[in-house]
């Protein structure tokens, strides 16, 4: 039996249809595999954010809830020394990947006026997650009153 000439013609042409809808349908695959790796990469960093402004007003309210003078807030809540301080570091260093790297800092503000401790604390906190090379930080400033 003999094809027609006008068939013979289109042979394979099904075939490579259906090879550039396979290809079309992986590329669209692919994206969407992209963007769920790229949003669940955001969603790790805000958590990281979120935890560590967390960790910032948990220790701001630890020193207001303590002795607010000046030199005793320097004391308990200063890095590396204070009392405070290093038990607040264990939970730093336990929610946010990288902490331990970098540890936090608390300052406070000399006035400049008088040369004498202020109650505004600063706090800066770094984590670096594990897929980066670069460390993020977070800062914040609160001024104790007394």
């Amino acid at each position: 039996m003999k094809i027609p000439t006008s068939l013979h013609k289109q042979s394979g042409v099904m075939l490579l249809e259906a090879l550039i809808a396979i290809l079309i349908f992986s590329l669209g695959i692919l994206a969407i595999v992209g963007l769920q790796a790229a949003s669940i990469k955001s969603a790790g960093d805000a958590k990281y954010r979120s935890d560590a402004s967390l960790l910032a007003n948990q220790l701001i309210g630890e020193m207001r809830v303590a002795d607010r003078t000046t030199t005793t807030l320097q004391t308990n809540f200063s890095n590396p020394s204070g009392t405070d301080y290093t038990s607040w570091l264990t939970d730093v260093a336990a929610a946010l990947p990288g902490a331990s790297a970098t540890q936090p800092t608390v300052t406070f503000t000399t006035d400049s006026t008088t040369s004498t401790p202020s109650s505004i604390a600063t706090i800066t906190i770094y984590w670096q997650s594990p897929s980066e090379s670069t460390a993020h930080q977070y800062v914040t400033v609160a001024q104790i009153e007394q």
